[in-house]
C-alpha cells in the first residue's frame, strides 16, 4: 500500500520518507534498521517526512505502538514534516509514547526540521 518508503541513516540521525499508507510489512522493514542505529549509536534522532501520507493500516499502527514502548528512552528527537493539519496533530499524539522531544514542521520548513534534528 505504501507507494514509497525510504530510510536513510547517518550516524545517530535517521531520515524516513513515506508516501501513501504505511503497512505492517513496511514497518517491519523500518524497525530493524532503527534498532541497528540504536545499537551502534545509543540514542537516535528521527526525521519523519510525509508526502501525500494516508496514515497507517491497523497492523502498522500496532507495530508503531510496540516500537514506541520498546524505544521509550532510545530516541532523543523526532521531527515530523508534513503537509496537513492532521499530521501536525501527530506531534501531540506521539508525546505520551516517548521521552523524545517532538516537533512538527510544515513541508515548506523541511530545512528547519533538518537543522533541529542535527542541532546539539
Amino acid at each position: 500500500m505504501v507507494q514509497a518508503l525510504e530510510v536513510v541513516s547517518a550516524g545517530k540521525n535517521v531520515h524516513v520518507k513515506v508516501t501513501g499508507k504505511l503497512t505492517k510489512a513496511e514497518y517491519e522493514m523500518f524497525s530493524p534498521l532503527v534498532d541497528e542505529q540504536i545499537k551502534e549509536h545509543g540514542k537516535v534522532r528521527i526525521l519523519f517526512e510525509m508526502h501525500d501520507f494516508h496514515g497507517w493500516t491497523a497492523g502498522a499502527l500496532w507495530q508503531d505502538i510496540k516500537f514506541d514502548f520498546k524505544h521509550w528512552h532510545d530516541i532523543e528527537r523526532v521531527a515530523i514534516v508534513g503537509e496537513s493539519k492532521w499530521e501536525a496533530g501527530m506531534a501531540a499524539f506521539c508525546k505520551p509514547f516517548t521521552t523524545a522531544k517532538i516537533q512538527y514542521f510544515d513541508h515548506s520548513k523541511r530545512a528547519e526540521a533538518t537543522s533541529w534534528i542535527e542541532a546539539e
